[in-house]
């Protein structure tokens, strides 16, 4: 452990590989370097919930809790910048905003953002929470609260707890219905995204509004 000392005292903590961080977390090479060949990567470390963690060979429940305390930092630093984005360009914009907000849940959450013509978001707003495998969304409140604010486009955004940012047909269903809700209206549906632990899905870039 005292060469990784000294790595971080002559190059900072960003000179670190992903087995080096936890080792310096956990106070251990062996059991971080095991533990991310269990999880596959960094993120699935820091996905792994403290119950399981505090299990692990050579952890224990204060190690385990260095790590949960870690992971909850790095997630608050994340929401703390998405607070400042103020419009939307890409669909990383919009993993910015909403991964610290809904990537680690274990049931579907459903947020939509209001936005004026030119992408200036107006409002984000939690429209549903359902269960792991789906959510109930009233496209009417949608329209309504739409028209209450003056947006002149929606953008909606879900997770997927799931790991699989793949639409369902409920997904395919949903999208439909809010677009030709919000168009009686003159109102654009910009994109449905969903968010997963794998990836992400844009609607717009698959073609499918």
């Amino acid at each position: 452990m005292k060469a990784l000392y000294d790595k971080i005292a002559l190059r900072g903590a960003g000179a670190l590989t992903d087995e080096e961080l936890v080792a310096f977390l956990v106070d251990d090479e062996g059991v971080a370097a095991r533990l991310l060949s269990e999880c596959g990567s960094l993120a699935g470390v820091m996905r792994m919930p403290l119950s399981r963690l505090r299990m692990f060979e050579g952890l224990g429940l204060r190690k385990a809790e260095r790590l949960a305390v870690a992971t909850e930092l790095g997630r608050r630093l994340m929401a703390a910048d998405a607070d400042t984005v103020g419009s939307i360009s890409t669909s990383g914009d919009v993993a910015r905003i909403f991964r610290p907000l809904i990537e680690g849940l274990k049931h579907e959450e459903c947020w939509v953002l209001y936005l004026t013509n030119s992408n200036r978001i107006i409002e984000r707003q939690r429209v549903s929470q359902g269960g792991v495998q789906g959510t109930v969304v009233d496209h009417r409140l949608i329209a309504k609260r739409a028209l209450e604010l003056l947006a002149t486009q929606v953008l909606m955004v879900h997770n997927h707890p799931s790991g699989a940012a793949e639409p369902s047909e409920q997904d395919k269903a949903l999208t439909r219905k809010i677009a030709g809700a919000l168009a009686l209206f003159d109102i654009r549906l910009l994109d449905h995204i969903i968010l997963s632990s794998d990836g992400e899905f844009s609607f717009r870039q698959a073609g499918l509004l």
